[in-house]
Order: C-alpha cells, then structure tokens, then sequence
C-alpha cells in the first residue's frame, strides 16, 4: 500500500514544463496520510501545484479517521467513491520515495522505495472537489495502487501508480477518455524503481529528521545486463 511518503525538494520544472505553483511543495522525509500533500491538477488547460488534504472526503463522510488514503486501480470504476473523480478529476503527486515494510521474523524492517536514479516520481491519484466540515475548504486526494512488480513484491504487493512525466498531461486531462487513463495505471518495471532498508525511525510519523530515510544497507535492484 501507500502508508508513508519521502518528499525532498524537487526540480517541479523539470517533471511537468510550464507548471504553476500556487502553494510551496510540501516536503517531509515522513510524509503520513490525513497531512497536507502537493498535488497538481489540470486548471483551464495548465498543471498547477496546489495542497490537498491526503485521504479523500466526500461529502456524505462523517468520520475524518475513514478518508481512504488509497484506492485500488481495478475497482476504481466499481466504486462510487472514486468513479466520477477518477472520470474527471485526476492528480499527480510528486515525490521522492514511498516507504514499504517487509515482514522479518521479529520486526518490520522498513524500506524505501525510489527510482533508481533517485529522480522524482510523480504517483497517479485522484481528488474530491468536496469537503466536510471536518476539512473545511480543504480539497482531498487519494493515491491509486497497482500491483508491484516481481523485485519489490517482497516488500508489499501493492504501491502507488507511477505516470511517466511525458504522460502526465494525458493522465490529468479530463477529456482522456477513461480507458486511455486506465491504461495508464500498470505495474513499475524493474528498471525503474528500487529500495533500500531505513532506519526503523520512520515507524514513527512524529519523526521528521532526515535520519528517517538514511540507508542502512544496500539498494535492492534489478541488476543490470
């Protein structure tokens, strides 16, 4: 799944060219859902950057501890809650990682998943134009999960869509039409993405020091031909 994110600066230019920044990105080296988080929207025709709320609130939720952080990419169709935003409000989110734990024998041994490169990645998710009176005036967003590929699937069998920047206009225009959109959401290649272990710091989301994201062992990676 998606519990945690590692957001460092990033080159936002570079991702998405001609990006409006409405609100500084966020940045935490242990983001936890129910925070606020950068996502950019598609606004008459231009990306910009702007904070939602991370767990999405329809107008009928009551409790604030029930807003979905994620959404699986095959019931998104199946599932009111995300059809009509997956239809016609879809977002990026920039990161720099996404932690993962593997079940050990006495612990969880926490990993951090990232490209290989350590380049930016940008997560498919979508958003509730919505609020509560829980989140006032607060737009909201959940990531989309696919299936991991065979590398990472020791770690979770689930993680957060990941839209290559060439597709990200495609992806947050709602006049792609859904089945173009959905095509969109397919497994990370092994090339891609990678992960090494963390201390086990990042359990804790009241800690926000770099040390949370420090490697304490070697990237687990596809190895090159």
């Amino acid at each position: 799944m998606a519990g945690r994110l590692h957001i460092a600066s990033l080159d936002l230019e570079c991702l998405l060219p001609g990006l409006e920044v409405d609100a500084p990105l966020v940045t935490s080296p242990n983001l936890a859902p129910r925070r606020p988080l950068s996502a950019i929207r598609l606004e008459a025709d231009r990306p910009h950057l702007s904070r939602l709320f991370w767990g999405l609130t329809p107008p009928w939720l009551e409790v604030l501890d029930r807003a979905p952080h994620c959404a699986r990419a095959e019931s998104l169709e199946a599932r009111p809650m995300f059809r009509e935003a997956f239809l016609a409000r879809r977002c990026l989110v920039p990161v720099s990682g996404v932690y993962a734990w593997r079940v050990q024998a006495r612990f969880k041994q926490p990993f951090l998943v990232t490209r290989v490169d350590r380049g930016p990645l940008l997560l498919a998710g979508l958003w509730c134009r919505f609020h509560t009176s829980l989140v006032e005036h607060t737009d909201s967003l959940a990531l989309i999960t696919v299936p991991t590929n065979a590398l990472l699937a020791p770690l979770t069998d689930r993680l957060p869509g990941v839209i290559a920047p060439g597709d990200g206009r495609r992806w947050l225009d709602p006049r792609t039409p859904p089945g173009e959109a959905r095509a969109l959401l397919t497994t990370a290649p092994m090339e891609l993405l990678g992960a090494f272990p963390v201390s086990r710091r990042v359990n804790d989301p009241a800690h926000q020091d770099p040390a949370c994201a420090y490697p304490t062992g070697p990237m687990l990676r596809r190895n090159p031909r």
